[in-house]
């Protein structure tokens, strides 16, 4: 591994914070266009990767596991030393070797929140890194339900807000509009306008905003994580396609230069 990846991991573990990218990141308001947040993630981006990987495993992997991805893997492709993985990644009493597995035992998880957090291995393929993105950023507290919130994009959602300790405590505001129904009749439909904050977090909107774009970003990573290198090799092979066509085709004007 390069000196200058290990630093920026060690950088950022060591500070303890959700440390700011140097390129602006996508930023969600507080009205009403949350489905027009877009993650923007980067999967080439191995400082992000490396400050994702460390979200995951401090606030996610107590309930949701990694089944189909290695430790190993993860500190190869994240540029660290085998050292670093072990002291930084890697959780108490497992291997490099070993997938990463949530401890939480699936009977006791489906007991507290209704149902079995889901695997997050192909989360990011099967309903894309913005949804990831827009759900992260859009729980509120909901004193009806029993883990004190709710979330905007997943209405009646399981989980609780786990990251409510670094982006804070606010309320939906929601207003009521007049839309046909099917019958053409007018009904009155509950519809979410903005959010107001109650209590800050520890981290500054900026700051959870990035926080939440380098776990989704691993996320996107863990999804498929040689797609960086499949889209750097499908460069070539498009340009051998166009060279193979082209030469395909001098060869078969030269076939058929007596006929025509």
């Amino acid at each position: 591994m390069g000196t200058r990846s290990g630093a920026l991991l060690l950088a950022c573990l060591l500070a303890g914070g959700a440390a700011a990218a140097a390129e602006p990141q996508a930023g969600g308001g507080a009205g009403s266009d949350w489905m027009s947040w877009r993650a923007h993630d980067d999967v080439t981006n191995t400082a992000s990767l490396q400050r994702g990987a460390r979200n995951f495993m401090g606030y996610c992997l107590g309930c949701h596991g990694l089944k189909y991805e290695r430790y190993s893997r993860l500190g190869i492709d994240l540029g660290l030393t085998p050292e670093e993985l072990q002291k930084f990644l890697i959780s108490p009493g497992d291997k490099p070797a070993d997938y990463i597995l949530t401890s939480m035992p699936a009977a006791d998880a489906a007991s507290w929140f209704g149902k079995t957090p889901p695997d997050l291995s192909l989360m990011a393929r099967a309903r894309g890194a913005d949804y990831i993105y827009q759900f992260l950023k859009t729980f509120y507290v909901d004193s009806s339900r029993a883990t004190g919130a709710n979330n905007v994009r997943l209405a009646a959602t399981s989980m609780p807000a786990v990251l409510s300790e670094l982006e804070g405590l606010k309320r939906a505001v929601f207003k009521d509009e007049q839309e046909k129904g099917g019958d053409g009749k007018l009904m009155t439909v509950h519809v979410f306008d903005h959010f107001e904050q109650i209590a800050p977090g520890r981290l500054s909107a900026a700051e959870y905003d990035d926080f939440v774009h380098d776990t989704v970003n691993f996320l996107d990573y863990v999804g498929e994580p040689t797609q960086a290198e499949r889209r750097a090799l499908g460069i070539w092979v498009v340009l051998f396609l166009l060279v193979f066509t082209w030469l395909a085709w001098l060869l078969k004007q030269q076939y058929w230069k007596d006929v025509h």
